[in-house]
């Protein structure tokens, strides 16, 4: 836990786990939606899960129904948490009218960021909110915002297929951390960060922003390659006057640390999947919760991907994607599982696979689902 944060008071604490089993008020907005895609849901609660971009990996495209790279906000009262900061997150923060948009300040109610995992279509846009942040905003927002996240994985994953080992890049560190991505940025934008300063007066990056490292236990570090997701109980490792955040690892093998989320609030809980195949230490977590967000993909796309007969490399890829994502058939039972009264479906896999296809995920569900799309707000 930081130093610089408040510790969340017990009563705070007790409210979250008393608002177990409450279930979110959601009315779509009048907009027209766009075609084969319906409107956002909107609430005026205090607490809420906004979906800023639900498009799951890399590619670019997802146009119907629209979806910008994965990223999410918990909202609690005029303060804003960032889960994740894919793609078009910036211009999602103005679309969900945060911050002081009005003023082209949605940085300005932002507490904290907060990483699931270093795969680029989490963070491609992270360099943008620090690099462009004094003019958005980020100036008149509790500095310096902290961003969380995995730390050094300290070696490189296993080869996988029959493709020749491809040189590393950065050999001399591989496999930077959160606090150590930060760092890099900053290099990267000196020139930007020191003219600014120099000629226009604006913050020095440290007086903006700084990167840390989530902490794990040694045993759960120790051989990433071995096991990337150990049995474990839930870390908390950020407090504050709003939230108390907890991280738990989850399955995306190769990938480590791969992080899943928990915040309890005075209004309710909140769980973030991070990507994630199925996790004994997610269910975990999420008992008790009010909402939990979670991955998901179409194996049935996946399978038309990599067709039958395949070759090594693809059913490499093939088991890749099905064994490190959620498939849409099985995220219902996970949320049962875990008790939650709301599951909220994001990162999908593909971002323009029908709509009505996602709603296999009620399969072993008695909760209520909701297939999330850019912009929906649910209460906590």
């Amino acid at each position: 836990m930081s130093s610089q944060q408040h510790p969340l008071s017990r009563r705070t604490v007790l409210g979250g786990l008393a608002a177990v089993g409450a279930v979110p008020l959601l009315t779509p907005v009048t907009a027209a939606s766009a075609a084969g895609a319906r409107a956002p849901l909107r609430s005026d609660a205090r607490t809420k899960v906004v979906l800023l971009g639900t498009s799951g990996g890399p590619g670019w495209g997802a146009t119907e129904p629209p979806r910008m790279g994965i990223a999410s906000a918990l909202v609690v009262g005029d303060r804003y948490y960032l889960i994740d900061t894919g793609e078009g997150v910036g211009f999602r923060l103005m679309d969900a009218k945060l911050g002081n948009w009005e003023s082209r300040a949605a940085l300005s109610d932002l507490r904290a960021i907060f990483l699931t995992h270093l795969h680029s279509d989490h963070i491609s846009d992270l360099s943008n909110i620090l690099s462009l942040g004094a003019y958005n905003g980020l100036v008149a927002a509790d500095r310096p915002v902290p961003v969380w996240g995995p730390g050094n994985r300290g070696v490189l994953p296993p080869k996988t297929g029959t493709h020749p080992m491809p040189p590393i890049t950065a050999p001399e560190n591989p496999t930077p951390g959160t606090q150590e991505m930060v760092d890099l940025l900053v290099r990267a934008f000196a020139t930007d960060f020191n003219d600014r300063s120099i000629d226009g007066g604006m913050p020095a990056p440290q007086d903006m922003f700084a990167g840390y490292d989530i902490p794990l236990p040694e045993r759960l570090v120790d051989d990433p390659n071995g096991d990337p997701h150990p049995r474990m109980k839930p870390v908390v490792f950020y407090e504050d006057d709003r939230v108390k955040v907890s991280a738990t690892l989850v399955q995306h093998a190769p990938v480590f640390p791969s992080f899943a989320f928990r915040f309890d609030t005075e209004d309710g809980s909140v769980v973030f999947s991070g990507d994630t195949g199925p996790s004994h230490n997610l269910v975990r977590m999420a008992r008790g919760a009010d909402v939990l967000v979670h991955e998901v993909i179409a194996t049935e796309w996946a399978a038309q991907r990599y067709p039958e007969p395949r070759s090594a490399e693809d059913e490499a890829a093939y088991r890749h994607l099905i064994k490190s994502h959620t498939p849409v058939e099985e995220v219902g039972a996970i949320a049962e599982k875990a008790g939650v009264p709301t599951l909220v479906l994001n990162h999908f896999v593909p971002g323009s696979w029908p709509l009505e296809k996602w709603q296999a995920a009620q399969q072993g569900y008695s909760g209520r689902l909701i297939v999330g799309a850019d912009l929906d707000e649910i209460e906590l």
